[in-house]
């Protein structure tokens, strides 16, 4: 029996067999495409020239248009957050772009260009000739101790909810509403909401990685703060979006590529509460929570199944320990797997579209049978990955998971 795109994502994360493989283009922020990438790929497909929507501003990634969707049967949307008013700005991308009308990046002499908040700090850099806005500043790196967060209450407020994005609750429900009713495809809404990551973002990336080993009680306080911003920010947003939505969007990275970013000892001692509370609050309203997780990640997948995760993504399978027969054979009956269609280092970036073709079905026999898997490339597609091999991997998906 045929069914909706909604209906297979769901089948999928439910470990029911669908009616054909279920495919994500574009549905989150990490598993879009850069917009040099889309906007090439777009080219590709002769549709006509009009601005490019970023869906994510550190990572340059798209908002994919429908009829491109349509073209390679997506069957989840991504939900993101959204500024009141958009503007047109030129990235040096080939193409228009459109950004919230408060986000100003200043070109440098350098030929870079930096972000600067409402005091003139600098947030975010792209570097000359980059495709990316890394975050520069850290608030609360030079913290001492724990007491002197009384008087920083006001970083947590939006932590993960960007400012730029100035839509209100409300309005971000009823674009929810919107989106749900317009379309048949799965509704993923991205959160940003994120805890180690949170942490080196606000500490610094070394210093929270030292302070996990040599200052618990900082640590525990910076989360707790932190953990309630989120708690009180999911249940306003559970609220107000009601039924109008499948899925959050989660990321929260764990691994490098050769191994754990952190023990698995310490990511359930400091780390795991936090998150077992925050998803049972999102799975007690009846939604399923996708975790993006890079990297070698395969020790903490029991602990992932354990706290209600229903699916991971990128999926990273060059990582160590990520082979797709593997965590198929190991974890493929408690959790799905959500990306790992193709590699996006060495094969879909370098490689002839053939041997594109080629991988897609080999990953596809490893992951599909018995259903819990969605296709999507591990992670965006980036921006030197050639339109053609963009092409050849979901038309081999289509090809190969005609019949799931």
């Amino acid at each position: 029996m045929s069914m909706t795109p909604r209906q297979r994502i769901l089948a999928a994360l439910e470990h029911r067999q669908p009616d054909r493989l279920p495919v994500d283009f574009a549905g989150t922020d990490c598993s879009s495409l850069h917009a040099v990438a889309y906007g090439r790929l777009r080219r590709k497909l002769a549709i006509e020239p009009r601005p490019i929507r970023l869906a994510c501003l550190t990572q340059q990634a798209v908002e994919a248009d429908g009829e491109v969707q349509d073209r390679f049967g997506g069957d989840a949307v991504g939900l993101y957050f959204h500024p009141r008013q958009w503007r047109r700005w030129d990235g040096g991308y080939g193409a228009p772009v459109e950004v919230p009308a408060q986000w100003q990046p200043e070109q440098l002499p350098d030929g870079s260009a930096v972000v600067r908040g409402p005091d003139g700090t600098a947030l975010a850099k792209r570097t000359a000739g980059g495709h990316y806005f890394d975050p520069v500043h850290f608030p609360l790196a030079d913290l001492a101790s724990p007491e002197e967060l009384a008087g920083r209450a006001q970083v947590f407020e939006r932590w993960d909810w960007p400012a730029v994005m100035d839509e209100s609750v409300a309005e971000y429900a009823a674009r929810a509403r919107s989106l749900y009713q317009s379309t048949d495809r799965a509704v993923s809404a991205s959160w940003r909401m994120h805890y180690l990551q949170a942490g080196q973002l606000l500490r610094g990336y070394e210093q929270f990685m030292v302070d996990l080993l040599t200052d618990e009680r900082l640590v525990r306080a910076v989360l707790d703060r932190l953990h309630a911003a989120y708690l009180e920010r999911a249940g306003r947003f559970l609220a107000a979006l009601g039924d109008w939505f499948d899925i959050v969007f989660f990321t929260d990275d764990l691994g490098t590529q050769q191994g754990p970013l952190v023990s698995p000892e310490l990511y359930r001692r400091l780390l795991k509460p936090y998150w077992a509370e925050l998803i049972g609050l999102v799975r007690s309203r009846g939604k399923k929570v996708l975790m993006h997780s890079c990297g070698a990640v395969a020790e903490f997948i029991p602990d992932l199944i354990e706290i209600g995760v229903d699916a991971l993504n990128p999926v990273q399978i060059t990582a160590a320990g990520m082979a797709p027969e593997r965590l198929k054979r190991e974890f493929g009956r408690d959790i799905a797997f959500w990306g790992g269609g193709v590699s996006t280092q060495g094969v879909l970036d370098k490689a002839p579209a053939a041997q594109v073709r080629q991988e897609v079905r080999r990953n596809l026999d490893a992951f599909a049978p018995g259903g819990g898997f969605v296709f999507t490339q591990v992670h965006n597609i980036q921006a030197d990955v050639p339109a053609e091999n963009i092409i050849a991997a979901f038309d081999a998906a289509r090809d190969f998971g005609s019949k799931a």
